[in-house]
């Protein structure tokens, strides 16, 4: 179960509504303050004056250093304004913990090797997802709103093979260390580590706590085509906390799960494998069908692996 507790004060339960709504103010405060700060830095460490900031942050300036620069403004805007956020809503509003000792004390190595096993399945099997996600069409009336909708996916598309048109093995280090570990850790620490339990406290259900979750984790990206397989993904990540107790996990598989594709992309990018980062173009049917019973048997043998505390006579933390 997840682990949110009261720290060594007296409880502080605020109104639900009242709750999420400073959560936002102080995420999206943290994001303007880091993105500004970041933006401001870039100029001195990257040599980019100053009226080329704003085509660097629409993917749209041609400068040597743009696309690190870029980076480096998603890494300290993005992943650590989500700590910084989430961290100051921990300590200053919720008054809660954590516990990461016990977070950590909760891992095992077997259960990470088990874990990477059932996401390299689900990664397998989610394909079938993003394939139909990409290929959702709507009625005739609605199509000025498909256009729309193709239209922002587009734009997305762009700058995301701006960022990930890696010209040298520098370039692809750092897109490792900002879409794979710093995303990956500052998404969950929020989404996971603070919302989920949140969710699962207000609904008095865990499942809706994970689904719900999932679901504005995957809608922030603001991509309906990618909105369904990043659901699921979110919802696997929300699933590998509940039952083995531990955030590290979901950390660890988001890392994974991202550093994977920026692999990918930089293997495909120099010739090596051939990878669309548009997604598939077609089914692989024994691709999908192998990889859903690689994930049905891995994600149950990893919550064997992890029974409730309760079972192993400890005190369970949970929300």
């Amino acid at each position: 179960m997840e682990i949110y507790e009261n720290r060594n004060v007296p409880a502080v339960n605020h109104p639900w509504l009242l709750s999420l709504t400073i959560l936002v103010l102080l995420v999206f405060g943290a994001l303007a303050v880091a993105q500004s700060i970041a933006v401001a830095l870039s100029t001195v460490l990257f040599g980019i004056p100053f009226e080329d900031l704003m085509p660097l942050l629409t993917g749209n300036l041609s400068h040597p250093n743009a696309r690190i620069a870029f980076l480096f403004i998603q890494g300290i805007g993005g992943g650590g304004a989500f700590l910084l956020g989430g961290w100051l809503f921990i300590r200053l509003v919720d008054k809660k913990t954590l516990m990461i000792k016990q977070q950590i004390s909760r891992v095992k190595f077997t259960g990470i090797l088990v874990m990477i096993l059932l996401m390299v399945g689900f990664i397998a099997f989610n394909s079938l997802i993003v394939y139909l996600n990409t290929n959702v069409h709507f009625p005739e009336f609605l199509s000025g709103f498909e256009k729309a909708l193709r239209d922002k996916e587009d734009e997305l598309m762009l700058l995301t093979q701006y960022i990930t048109d890696f010209d040298n093995g520098l370039e692809f280090f750092v897109a490792l260390l900002v879409i794979g570990i710093m995303a990956g850790w500052g998404e969950e620490y929020l989404f996971r580590g603070i919302l989920q339990p949140k969710m699962h406290q207000y609904t008095g259900n865990v499942h809706l706590g994970v689904w719900i979750t999932a679901f504005i984790f995957s809608a922030i990206h603001l991509q309906f085509y990618g909105l369904f397989p990043r659901m699921f993904l979110g919802a696997l990540f929300g699933y590998l906390y509940v039952y083995s107790g531990s955030l590290i996990y979901p950390i660890l598989a988001h890392t994974l799960n991202n550093a994977l594709t920026v692999t990918l992309v930089y293997l495909g990018k120099i010739g090596e494998i051939d990878f669309d980062i548009e997604g598939p173009s077609e089914i692989y049917w024994p691709y999908v069908l192998i990889g859903l019973v690689v994930f049905v048997v891995g994600f149950r043998y990893f919550v064997a692996m992890h029974p409730k505390p309760e079972e192993n006579g400890e005190v369970a933390q949970s929300v």
